[in-house]
C-alpha cells in the first residue's frame, strides 16, 4: 500500500494549477519584434493541468495580419517551474521560474535571439476567480529598456 503525503506548498501549488485549467478567450496586443508596430490580436487558449503541471495551448489572430500558434507546457517541482514555450516563431524556448502569489514569474531562453538576445521574460497571472493575464517583456535593443511585447487578457469561457 502506497502513502501519499502532500505537503503545503504542494497543496498550494495543485490548487492554484487547477484554478487556471479551462477554455480562455480574449484580447491583447502583440509586437512581433521590439520595432515592430503593436498589432490588436484576439486569442483562444485551452490549459490542462495536473497536480504538477500546466499545459496551455492556443492560438492568437489579428485581421488576416498576424495568426500563431502559442503553446507552454510547464512542471513544478517544489516551488520551482520549468518549461517550454512555443510561440515566438524561433523555436521551442526555455521556460524556468517559480510563482509568487497569483503570477507565475518565468525566464525565457529563446532559441535563436530576438530583439538581440535569447533572454526575455513572462508572467502567467491569475486574475480572480475567472481571468488569466500573460504578459512577455523583452529588452529593445536600442534603448535596452524592458518594453511589453505582448500582452494578452483572457476571460474563462
Amino acid at each position: 500500500m502506497a502513502l501519499l503525503v502532500v505537503t503545503p506548498a504542494a497543496a498550494d501549488e495543485t490548487a492554484f494549477l487547477k484554478s487556471m485549467e479551462g477554455s480562455w478567450g480574449g484580447r491583447g496586443t502583440v509586437k512581433v519584434r521590439a520595432n515592430s508596430p503593436t498589432i490588436n490580436v484576439t486569442c483562444r487558449f485551452q490549459t490542462d493541468t495536473t497536480a504538477q503541471s500546466l499545459s496551455l495551448d492556443g492560438k492568437c489572430t489579428s485581421l488576416a495580419v498576424f495568426s500563431r500558434n502559442i503553446s507552454a507546457d510547464l512542471k513544478v517541482k517544489g516551488s520551482k517551474y520549468t518549461g517550454r514555450y512555443v510561440g515566438a516563431g524561433t523555436g521551442v524556448a526555455g521556460l524556468g521560474g517559480q510563482r509568487v502569489n497569483d503570477t507565475i514569474n518565468l525566464g525565457i531562453t529563446w532559441a535563436k535571439a530576438v530583439n538581440g538576445d535569447r533572454r526575455a521574460q513572462m508572467t502567467i497571472e491569475k486574475v480572480g476567480a475567472s481571468g488569466m493575464r500573460l504578459t512577455t517583456v523583452d529588452t529593445d535593443p536600442r534603448t535596452g529598456k524592458s518594453i511589453v511585447t505582448s500582452r494578452i487578457d483572457l476571460r474563462r469561457s
